[in-house]
């Protein structure tokens, strides 16, 4: 599937596998796909983004809002409502975790002391439905490569954290589609 990547897609998941290193972590997430998606200047996943008003400025809150969701163990917004629900106060949990093991000891594990990785970082399993998923974008599309605009097509499209923050800040699978494929007075050149 790789050979069907456009240079900025795979300049994309070349960046989130930097992101994952950088942050420790042990796999490549969905987050670490949209982080690698916000470094991305000139391409249609980046028009579109600055289309619907995700500027530098306003991308640098929803990286606050990825940590925050870290910090909680991957749980989004509406899994601590689920929570809630039950009468369990996730921040109070976390607050309590960080207190007796550190901050952050609920976030993806990190590599222990003196061990070392080699070689190419895995993906998780939700980042490869998500490739899957951004190959089905093109083909539902009649795109006949995978551009960083499928992959950002795909996170928006998929439960999850990353498409709960960007819907915060308006930028949902259908805006998206409006500004990249028409229907709205934006449109990406392709």
């Amino acid at each position: 599937m790789f050979e069907r990547f456009t240079k900025d897609a795979r300049a994309v998941i070349e960046g989130a596998a930097g992101h994952a290193e950088r942050a420790g972590a042990e796999r490549v997430e969905e987050s670490h796909v949209l982080l690698a998606l916000f470094d991305r200047e000139g391409s249609r996943g980046s028009f579109a983004l600055a289309a619907l008003g995700l500027t530098p400025a306003r991308r640098q809150e929803v990286v606050r809002e990825l940590d925050g969701a870290r910090r909680r163990g991957g749980l989004s917004r509406a899994d601590a409502e689920a929570l809630s629900g039950l009468g369990i106060d996730l921040a109070e949990v976390v607050s309590r975790v960080e207190e007796a093991h550190g901050e952050g000891a609920l976030a993806a594990r990190r590599y222990g002391l003196g061990r070392h990785w080699s070689g190419r970082r895995l993906f998780s399993r939700g980042a490869r439905d998500l490739l899957t998923q951004s190959l089905r974008m093109a083909l539902g599309h009649s795109d006949r490569h995978i551009g960083d605009e499928h992959l950002l097509l795909a996170l928006a499209s998929r439960p999850g954290v990353p498409a709960e923050v960007l819907a915060d800040h308006g930028v949902t699978y259908e805006t998206l589609n409006r500004v990249l494929y028409g229907g709205g007075e934006a449109r990406a050149a392709g």
